[in-house]
């Protein structure tokens, strides 16, 4: 049983003894000849000493330890660590702005491990990294030019992004070296997504999977955010609930001479005009219309409407949702899907247009439904990935930029080839026109123009968004280049079976998105990155990108860098057989770059191939749990698609652990307009109000990290940073009254130990809990569950140190003479719970580690060399002879007794009967009937010298009632707790103590004839 578990005994009860004949004295006053001095024999005790300051000061207690225990100490380790090697990945944040209270979990949470693991002994491998390439870098860098993209040369927004990101670098680089981490921070040990090297190992694994045929050029219709001017994955989008678009219910004129095989539709469309009912939200790829879909299984109803001329047709289950739209029906007949596929239809805008228009096709597709809109979907194969997929499914599409309507520009913005589909007078109002803005209503307004319109409805409903402008994006046709994941998902899904993850529910969320994916869309329309590398053969514009061209391309990229790709002329590419076709001027370079994931996934390449039975490159990556769908999910499809065929499946990384986001005390996401942002350097630093914000240091700001549940989305703010600076406080307290009490170096080393079977019960019980504490701590780090280390050792610090050992021990510490068994005893338990208690902070704090390292290093004499890290000695676990269960049972049936006198005492200070408990005895009052003692008696017999410590009183005698005496004491309070297994009860009275304070150690135990009580007397007297 902990001490956090002990509970007060049942049924106290507060009473005055009746008299008895036993005598007793109160206080007794001195002599008034021989009044004694309390402060005359101060300078004999003990007291404590140390240099360890009360307060911390970052300044002092962080400052002149950082580079000793981070940049000197990854140095050191990795000369002189033996053990296994740990490689921990960093995932590369943006080198773009400062860093924010997310960087500082992550890194805080992979610094944890790492130091872990550097303590027992690993060499740990951390080479931390950033994303230099991409959007976020390259609209910095404009910002700064006052330009946008369009305006400036290729060349001078490359040069101004790369030295964005380089100041950029730098800068976080300063402020991580603020949280404490363990890392050589020279370009040596860290790496970049813009380095040559690294630039070329990202080309060569693209070749790789070029060479496994996994890489083609495709025009389909794909995520594409104007705002950015490039396409997007779907790892790049995010969704907005509250996107608000104008839905419009349309009819479309079936052609009356289309030919059907349906007897009753043919008959209708003899006697009536009939149209199809559609819904769409978004109007403006009405121009880009190609057909309409039906899902042959379904029924539909044809029917009259009051509000419009003619029938309609709609699916028969979608008529009562609808009557808010077309009013009350007439139903005509019913037909079947089948029954309308091939029927033909009048194109939308026919009205507009000079000439005349050629008549579009229903088909079938099974994406259609009757669970909303009209059960008839129009289709812009252009605009959507469902529409693309039917109409190549029924071989509508052969893939060239020819096959399909699209009247949008790389703006978002309707384009001068509207006016194939409006007609050249029409187009003149679209034209150049935002199509989610204006080019929306201006359709709108058209189709009310022409007839066509039956309703328009504001909706707010759940949209994509591009994750870096917050803008909203389209789906739009262009050619792209993709990776096809189709051949490769089953051995990525394989590979990760091997993987551990942590929390374990994340698995499924990796899983899933890998499942999901079909392609990859891994060009981009950006100035600054990795260009894909591709020829273009101008007479045709077919691309060449295969592992001929590949090989010679980059033979030249090795040798004269990436950047050469822009700069350097096309003849330099190509290789004798293709500059034999035309020449140089028959080609040109592509100007796409590769997805910025491309660049951060191919980071494992860095690393070596395990070996010496390790079974994965990356033993551990960390990273927010947004990285299923990026970094952590870009890596693996890397790997396993640039292995070589007929290899065995296998991921760069043996565990990903993932943590949440971090959200202001109110559970808000942070942001500058709400004014919630709580900044890390502020809180290590200090805010501009320093009373609001005081500097905290590194240590508070990563004890934060390490106890809250990171795994989950978690919290910030003044209240919780106070908490754990509270909680840092009382472990630094504990250590501080452990260094000011076991002496210097030399003291330590003059002091003969003590052996275990010479140890108090207190000790052991002691070392009981230290050695509890430490295998918790050793599971918990290993584990990752860094709040149940914490945990544990706050309240080791709290309960076990300061509330109860610390506080029982101080007599002994102080009063006892130096060399006494007694004081020893304390002194080498404190002494090896300060280095255990070391050892398990150390991750967590290694600045208080090195801080108390420093402090015990005094007197140790002067060396040539500078000081070595705490983290230098091996983390060595507590022998297990200090796992003493029955110390635990003794102490927990005592500390339920203390609880008792306790209470008593406390009783007696309120009703002002004493001040110091030192000034009460206790008597433990056994039952006169008892022939049999229990064990709890025996107990109380064996630690009766120590049961006056336990309970702080000057003296403790166990009597039974008989023995009481007549007489009764001035004052007195009794209560009584049951005898486990046993009828009766124990009974515990507090009364007035019966002999002088001692001047010295201020206990009540002086003879009044004595100067001093007899233990101060023979260590003032020097009789040890």
């Amino acid at each position: 049983m902990t001490l956090g578990a002990v509970r007060p005994a049942a049924n106290i009860r507060w009473t005055r003894l009746p008299r008895r004949t036993r005598q007793f004295s109160s206080s007794a006053p001195f002599n008034s000849d021989n009044k004694l001095d309390s402060k005359a024999f101060s300078k004999t005790l003990l007291l404590p000493r140390t240099s360890f300051p009360l307060w911390a000061d970052p300044s002092k207690s962080e400052e002149p330890f950082r580079k000793r225990t981070c940049e000197d100490l990854y140095q050191w380790q990795q000369k002189n660590a033996n053990g296994p090697v740990f490689v921990m990945h960093d995932g590369p944040p943006y080198a773009n702005g400062h860093l924010h209270m997310g960087h500082a979990l992550n890194k805080i949470i992979k610094d944890i491990i790492n130091r872990y693991h550097v303590l027992i002994g690993d060499k740990v491998h951390y080479f931390p990294g950033w994303d230099c390439h991409g959007l976020p870098i390259e609209n910095k860098a404009l910002q700064e030019l006052g330009k946008d993209v369009l305006s400036l040369p290729a060349n001078t927004i490359r040069s101004a992004a790369k030295a964005t990101a380089e100041r950029e670098m730098q800068t976080q680089k300063e402020e991580f070296e603020q949280f404490g981490i363990m890392a050589d921070w020279s370009p040596e040990t860290t790496y970049r997504t813009l380095d040559h090297q690294y630039e070329v190992r990202q080309l060569r694994i693209f070749q790789k999977m070029v060479e496994n045929g996994l890489i083609y050029r495709h025009y389909r219709p794909v995520h594409y955010s104007p705002s950015s001017h490039s396409a997007l994955a779907e790892a790049e989008l995010v969704y907005r609930d509250d996107h608000v678009s104008h839905s419009v219910y349309v009819t479309f004129a079936i052609d009356p001479r289309t030919e059907t095989r349906s007897m009753v539709l043919r008959q209708i469309i003899a006697e009536h005009s009939v149209n199809l009912l559609v819904w769409t939200t978004t109007p403006w790829t009405l121009t880009a219309n190609m057909g309409i879909a039906v899902h042959p299984e379904l029924t539909y109803s044809v029917v009259k409407t009051q509000s419009k001329q003619g029938v309609m047709i709609v699916a028969k289950d979608r008529i009562l949702a609808l009557e808010d739209v077309i009013g009350p029906v007439e139903s005509v007949a019913d037909i079947q899907g089948v029954d309308l596929v091939d029927i033909t239809y009048i194109p939308l805008f026919s009205s507009l247009c000079p000439t005349d228009a050629s008549a579009l096709s229903v088909i079938s597709a099974s994406h259609v439904t009757s669970e909303s809109g009209t059960g008839l979907v129009h289709c812009a194969p252009a605009h959507g990935a469902e529409d693309y997929l039917a109409f190549r499914s029924l071989g509508l599409l052969q893939g060239s930029t020819t096959d399909m309507m699209c009247h949008v520009d790389e703006s978002g913005k309707f384009a001068d080839k509207v006016a194939h589909a409006v007609g050249s007078d029409t187009a003149n109002l679209l034209v150049g026109q935002d199509v989610l803005k204006g080019g929306s209503k201006a359709i709108v307004q058209l189709l009310a123009r022409t007839g066509n319109l039956v309703k328009m409805q504001k909706i707010k409903h759940r949209y994509p968004y591009d994750w870096k402008t917050n803008e909203p994006i389209i789906v739009t046709a262009t050619s792209q280049w993709f990776a096809n994941l189709d051949g490769i998902k089953e051995d990525a899904l394989d590979a990760v079976k091997e993987v551990e993850f942590f929390p374990p529910a994340s698995r499924n969320r990796l899983e899933s998105f890998v499942r999901s994916r079909s392609e990859w869309c891994i060009s981009r329309q950006r100035v600054w990155g990795v260009p894909i590398p591709a020829l273009y053969h101008v007479p045709t514009d077919q691309p060449v990108l295969d592992s001929a061209s590949l090989n010679h391309i980059l033979r030249v990229l090795e040798e004269r860098g990436v950047a050469y790709w822009w700069d350097g002329p096309v003849e330099h590419f190509l290789t004798p057989e293709l500059l034999a076709k035309g020449g140089a001027d028959a080609w040109r370079k592509g100007t796409d770059t590769m997805d910025v994931w491309f660049d951060s996934g191919t980071s494992w390449s860095m690393l070596e191939a395990p070996r010496d039975g390790r079974r994965f490159a990356a033993d551990v990556c960390l990273e927010g749990s947004d990285q299923h769908r990026g970094w952590f999910q870009s890596q693996l499809l890397t790997a396993v698609g640039s292995a070589p065929a007929g290899a065995k499946p296998s991921s760069p990384y043996g565990t990903l652990i993932t943590h949440g986001m971090v959200l202001d005390e109110a559970g808000v996401k942070m942001s500058k307009s709400l004014g919630n942002v709580v900044s890390p350097m502020s809180v290590i630093k200090g805010g501009a109000n320093v009373k609001k914000e005081p500097a905290y240091g590194a240590d508070v700001l990563r004890l934060w990290a390490a106890t809250v549940e990171y795994w989950r989305d978690m919290s910030i703010g003044p209240t919780v940073l106070a908490q754990s600076a509270q909680s840092l406080r009382k472990i630094r307290n504990s250590a501080r009254f452990i260094l000011g009490n076991i002496g210097d170096a030399t003291t330590r080393r003059n002091v003969q130990p003590v052996d275990k079977q010479d140890l108090g019960l207190a000790e052991r019980y002691v070392m009981n809990e230290l050695y509890k504490l430490e295998a918790t701590a050793r599971e918990g780090y290993s584990s990752y569950s860094f709040p149940k280390v914490m945990n544990a050792l706050s309240n080791f610090a709290n309960i076990t140190l300061s509330s109860l050992y610390l506080d029982i021990t101080k007599d002994c510490l102080y009063a006892n003479a130096v060399h006494s068994k007694e004081r020893r005893a304390v002194v080498a338990t404190l002494e090896r719970v300060l280095d255990t208690m070391t050892s398990a902070m150390a991750p967590v704090l290694p600045h208080l580690a090195e801080e108390i390292h420093s402090v015990l290093r005094e007197g140790e004499g002067e060396s040539d060399s500078a000081p070595l890290s705490f983290f230098t000695k091996t983390w060595a676990p507590l022998s297990t002879e200090w796992q003493d269960p029955q110390a635990e049972r003794d102490m927990t049936d005592l500390l339920r007794v203390r609880t008792v006198v306790l209470s008593l005492l406390e009783k007696a200070r309120k009703d002002k009967n004493l001040k110091s408990s030192l000034e009460a005895e206790v008597d433990l009052i056994v039952p006169n009937s008892m022939a049999d003692r229990p064990e709890m008696l025996k107990l109380l017999d064996r630690e009766e010298s120590f049961l006056k410590t336990l309970f702080l009183v000057s003296d403790v005698e166990i009597t039974n009632e008989g023995s009481l005496g007549a007489t009764a004491p001035e004052w007195s309070y009794i209560s009584s707790m049951p005898l486990p297994a046993f009828e009766h009860e124990l009974s515990i009275r507090v009364r007035p103590a019966t002999q002088n304070k001692c001047p010295r150690c201020w206990t009540y135990t002086r003879a009044d004839e004595h100067e001093l009580c007899p233990r101060c007397d023979g260590v003032v007297a020097g009789e040890h």
